[in-house]
């Protein structure tokens, strides 16, 4: 999975605001209203830039060789293809498949939204399709995967999103061509059997699922997007209108909605062997880190093909969940700072309060002993109140001399903070993960 570098964006979805159309012209009868570009709608954006952290799930028949997921088949000789089109069906059957429970972990880790992968690369559809036998019904499970996925995050009340390849190895395969995405019948646009197959599976999708809130297209987005929005006006589009970077964070914070597409290792499909985990602490940094710089982290998971999520992933989620139980106000409902940080500490502020959270990375802070703070870009006053994020201030257990309540000073240096964590996360004390410090009625350094 690669951001497209051969998508052309239009000015009218990258900047939703200027997408709308010119006032009529004089003369025009007053009340028929200017035609709209399709894009984006402003109010959508707005609501994307809320939701913060998804989940992207990455799954489809070739996980069962933990294998990187369909692009196996690029440049593949006859005889691999073949197997991969006929034998991979014939063995998928994930007798362990039960959304429910995904989309309740998804939920308790603080995700606002999904993103399912209803077809990728090779062709292979985890939906109902009249389009292809190559799909997820002609297989020993035979269940129309996606809609049990969407289904389920319904039920937790999180927005609905699916993934999209417009490439199709499948049909590239049948019509006898090599398997690449560069060549130009790779392109739909080039491809009118390609274009034809994408179109009609989109409108499956827009037409056969219900409201879909969002829609990533990996690969070229021109004429496809433009369904979508004419099918479902209030869709967004993500890739194929946004930026969508992968693996990597941006150095400054970009202008309008972006999405910071993030695996759990290094493999977006389920790897059993050679797999190098990210460790929870470094995956809450990347949250954080995304949050302050005004963006969505799309945080991946790679379901086992027995259907269940690998104990590695899950663990991970739950250390998500535990970090964001506690600081949730920090990285949700907020908007960037002035700056997003002074070296390890990174700073949101609340969207409808004068309230900044520092929030602390880097080294862990010790239970129950008092550490220092200094803030540059952030100025107390009278009416501040300045405390670590989850805790009280007023009482360290077991400890009742102990009055853990955060202090602080103000000078031409900084805004000084002394402040204690107090409340024990885990059974030894110990917690690697960031704290939050809360500033309300916070002022810039510049502010009047």
């Amino acid at each position: 999975m690669r951001n497209p570098l051969f998508a052309t964006v239009t000015i009218a979805a990258l900047f939703p605001a200027l997408a709308w159309g010119q006032a009529p012209s004089a003369g025009a009868p007053e009340t028929q209203p200017a035609a709209r570009t399709p894009g984006n709608k402003p109010e959508r954006i707005a609501w994307f830039q809320t939701l913060g952290l998804g989940m992207f799930i990455h799954w489809s028949l070739d996980s069962q060789l933990g294998v990187v997921i369909s692009h196996s088949m690029a440049a593949a000789s006859p005889d691999y293809l073949e197997r991969f089109i006929t034998e991979l069906p014939r063995s998928f059957n994930p007798r362990r498949f039960e959304p429910d429970r995904w989309a309740e972990l998804a939920r308790l880790a603080g995700m606002k939204y999904v993103v399912f992968t209803a077809k990728h690369h090779s062709g292979f559809c985890m939906f109902d399709t009249k389009t292809t036998d190559f799909s997820v019904m002609h297989t020993p499970y035979g269940q129309d995967i996606t809609r049990q996925v969407l289904e389920a995050f319904r039920r937790q009340g999180l927005a609905i999103g699916l993934y999209f390849s417009p490439d199709d190895f499948w049909l590239l395969y049948r019509q006898g061509h090599e398997i690449t995405r560069r060549r130009p019948e790779a392109y739909p646009v080039n491809n009118p059997q390609l274009m034809a197959h994408d179109k009609a599976q989109l409108r499956e999708l827009l037409t056969n699922y219900g409201p879909i809130d969002l829609l990533f297209i990996d690969g070229p987005a021109e004429e496809l997007r433009e369904l979508c929005w004419e099918l479902q006006p209030d869709i967004v589009v993500t890739r194929g209108a946004m930026e969508t970077p992968e693996q990597e964070l941006p150095g400054e914070p970009l202008r309008g909605p972006w999405e910071a597409c993030w695996t759990m290792g290094e493999a977006w499909q389920y790897q059993p062997t050679n797999e190098r985990y990210k460790s929870g602490t470094s995956l809450i940094n990347t949250f954080i880190e995304t949050r302050a710089r005004g963006g969505n982290l799309l945080l991946n998971v790679g379901p086992h093909p027995d259907g269940f999520i690998p104990p590695e992933q899950e663990g991970r989620l739950r250390e998500l969940a535990m970090w964001n139980f506690i600081n949730r106000d920090a990285v949700f409902g907020i908007r960037p700072w002035h700056v997003t940080n002074e070296g390890p500490i990174w700073f949101t502020r609340a969207a409808d309060a004068d309230t900044v959270y520092a929030i602390v990375t880097g080294q862990p802070w010790p239970h129950g002993q008092w550490q220092t703070v200094t803030l540059k870009s952030v100025r107390a006053t009278p009416a501040s109140e300045i405390e670590i994020l989850g805790q009280s201030g007023k009482v360290m257990e077991y400890k009742p001399d102990v009055v853990p309540k955060a202090t602080w000073t103000q000078d031409d240096a900084g805004l000084h903070i002394k402040a204690m964590r107090a409340q024990r996360i885990y059974d030894d004390y110990k917690w690697p993960n960031p704290i939050v410090i809360r500033i309300t009625h916070a002022r810039g350094v510049n502010d009047e």
